[in-house]
């Protein structure tokens, strides 16, 4: 992974991109790539480019600002990596919340019925 963000920070810089670009103009770039990828998404297209441009937006973004991606994506996790939770109708429920025992049930009466149906 590092050779390829190597690259795209080599190819962004040949072109001015992290000295001389905005990150303001990135971010918005950055933005329009997401409303693609979710586009092809929800139309269910091939999305393995979608996610690579908006990678690569994310990589020059974090250069301009004297980031690397990887300490970006290391912070990001170890905020993360405790929590616990559930996924529920597409509603991420943590177990502080209130509603998450509850859940929990609503899940398991669904593997039970699920179950029943093999």
């Amino acid at each position: 992974m590092d050779h390829i963000i190597g690259n795209v920070i080599r190819w962004a810089n040949d072109r001015n991109l992290i000295d001389g670009g905005c990150p303001k103009a990135q971010m918005l770039k950055c933005v329009s790539q997401v409303g693609k990828l979710a586009d092809y998404v929800n139309k269910q297209k091939n999305i393995q480019d979608d996610i690579g441009d908006v990678l690569i937006t994310l990589i020059i973004l974090a250069a301009q600002h004297d980031l690397e991606l990887e300490e970006c994506l290391h912070g990001a996790y170890e905020i993360i990596k405790d929590r616990k939770g559930v996924m529920l109708d597409g509603v991420f429920i943590r177990d502080t919340d209130p509603s998450y025992e509850g859940a929990l049930a609503v899940l398991g009466a669904r593997r039970v019925v699920r179950n029943k149906g093999n």
